[in-house]
């Protein structure tokens, strides 16, 4: 049996002690579940298909058209970020619809392709002897 533990945030140490009093203890079970989510949605074709659910809902065959993906290898991306709770489904008749989530996906999703929009920071080297602040 696997022992249930909590992870000591950044702000518990170091510079930065006590400056995040809203932030909260993290248990295993959510870390799991979070890098779950992130190996889901961290491939290139399920991220683009993401982007594209932004902007709406879209049944499959509209997915497959505009990704230029057999519909085979659609479907089994949308499965996964169906199971991972990325993305939920309806049905209507012979079509099924997919759609993000909720916000949390689209938040997630758009800090993510913001950060890699980001120029890298370069940081450059301290002289000799000298220490950076």
């Amino acid at each position: 049996m696997k022992k249930q533990t909590t992870s000591k945030h950044a702000h518990d140490c170091g510079p930065h002690a006590g400056a995040h009093p809203h932030r909260h203890e993290v248990s295993d079970a959510a870390f799991e579940r979070a890098a779950s989510l992130f190996r889901a949605a961290g491939d290139l074709s399920r991220l683009r298909l993401l982007h594209q659910l932004d902007a709406g809902e879209c049944c499959v065959s509209e997915l497959a058209d505009a990704s230029e993906t057999k519909l085979s290898t659609l479907s089994q991306q949308l499965r996964l970020l169906h199971a991972e709770r990325i993305v939920k489904r309806r049905r209507e008749g012979k079509h099924i619809y997919y759609s993000l989530a909720d916000g949390h996906v689209r938040e997630l999703m758009w800090a993510a392709l913001d950060h890699a929009g980001e120029p890298p920071t370069v940081v450059s080297p301290s002289p000799k002897g000298r220490k950076t602040p």
